[in-house]
């Protein structure tokens, strides 16, 4: 004896796929040219925070040091800073080096 499914037999399991962060929290990223007409292109921000995707597009929060708020952006509007070094903890940004 066989069993049937009910609903659709055919259909096919459609399986989600989560898209994976492209930045770490607390690397140096840059808004990406034409984006932000106010800002020089040298403008660098520091990742935040991750934060579950809108629709399709994954969101950071992200900080410049010289500013007061935070901005949250989607991964397709961010870079890697042109002199992009290894993420900084706070304690090192705060203390330096050694």
């Amino acid at each position: 004896m066989t069993t049937s499914t009910i609903g659709r037999p055919h259909a096919r399991q459609v399986r989600a796929q989560v898209a994976a962060h492209r930045y770490e929290v607390g690397q140096v990223v840059q808004i990406k040219s034409g984006l932000a007409r106010t800002q020089t292109p040298a403008t660098t921000y520091h990742v935040t925070a991750t934060l579950p995707p809108r629709g399709n597009a994954l969101q950071y929060r992200i900080r410049n040091d010289e500013e007061r708020h935070e901005r949250v952006v989607t991964q397709d509007d961010i870079e890697p800073a042109g002199d992009q070094q290894t993420p900084s903890t706070l304690m090192e940004r705060t203390f330096g080096h050694g």
